[in-house]
C-alpha cells in the first residue's frame, strides 16, 4: 500500500477516536505505538500527525511529542454553540425531508448505542453517538451543510470512558434523549425536536465542564 494511502488510514483512525473521545484530551500519541498497532510504518503515522495538527484536534508538547488537544471551558462553549447552529439547522432541513428509512437509520444507531453500553463496550457506543449526529446530518440532505460539519472536526463532549455510575447515568440519559429526538422527528414535532437536541447539547457541555 502506498505512503499516502496508509497515511490516510491513520489519519481516518484517530481522527475517529478523537472525536468519539476515545482518545481523550492530554493523550500522548506516540508514533511507534501507532504504528504498530495499525500495521503501518512510523512515516505514514507521522503525516497523519501532521495533517491532524494542522486540524487543530492534536498539538505539540511542552517537551515534544503529540497530544490529544484539551479542551478548555471556552472550547467546549463553542462547540456547544456551533453544533447548535449546525444542528438545530439540519433539525429544520430532515424534518422536512426525513423518510420512513431515515428514521429507521436512526433507530438502528439508537439500538446500536444501548447495546453497546450494555455489553460494556464504551469506545462503541462513543462512535455510535457520533454516527447519530452525522446521520442527523445527512438526513438533512444539504452537502453544504455537512461539508462544513465535516469540516468543523467536531468532539463529543464525553471526557473520560469508563463504567461508573455517573457515566452509566450519561450513557442512559444520552440514549433517551437520542430517542426523543427521533420520535419528534417522526412526528414532524419541530418544536419537540428543537427543544430536545438543545437540552442533550447543553446536557453535554455541563457534563464536560464538570469532568474538567
Amino acid at each position: 500500500m502506498k505512503i499516502d494511502s496508509l497515511a490516510n488510514k491513520v489519519y481516518l483512525e484517530l481522527r475517529r477516536k478523537i472525536l468519539s473521545n476515545q482518545l481523550v484530551s492530554g493523550t500522548r500519541l506516540k508514533e511507534d505505538i501507532w504504528a504498530k498497532k495499525l500495521d503501518v510504518n512510523r512515516m505514514a503515522v507521522r503525516e497523519a500527525l501532521t495533517r491532524l495538527l494542522g486540524e487543530q484536534l492534536i498539538e505539540f508538547g511542552e517537551k515534544g511529542g503529540y497530544f490529544v488537544k484539551t479542551l478548555t471551558a471556552a472550547d467546549v462553549r463553542e462547540i456547544r454553540e456551533l453544533r447548535e447552529i449546525l444542528e438545530l439547522g439540519a433539525i429544520r432541513l430532515a424534518i422536512q425531508k426525513i423518510d420512513a428509512e431515515g428514521i429507521k437509520q436512526l433507530e438502528q444507531i439508537c439500538n446500536d448505542f444501548t447495546a453497546m453500553v450494555e455489553r460494556g463496550y464504551f469506545g462503541g457506543a462513543c462512535e455510535a453517538d457520533v454516527k447519530f449526529h452525522e446521520t442527523l446530518i445527512a438526513i438533512a440532505a444539504n452537502d453544504k451543510l455537512k461539508n462544513i460539519y465535516e469540516l468543523s472536526n467536531i468532539p463529543l463532549f464525553h471526557q473520560k470512558l469508563g463504567k461508573t455510575q455517573i457515566h452509566m447515568d450519561d450513557y442512559e440519559q444520552t440514549d433517551q434523549e437520542h430517542r426523543q429526538i427521533v420520535q419528534a422527528l417522526r412526528e414532524r414535532d419541530l418544536k419537540m425536536a428543537e427543544e430536545a437536541l438543545s437540552k442533550h447539547l447543553i446536557r453535554g457541555e455541563v457534563s464536560a465542564l464538570e469532568l474538567e
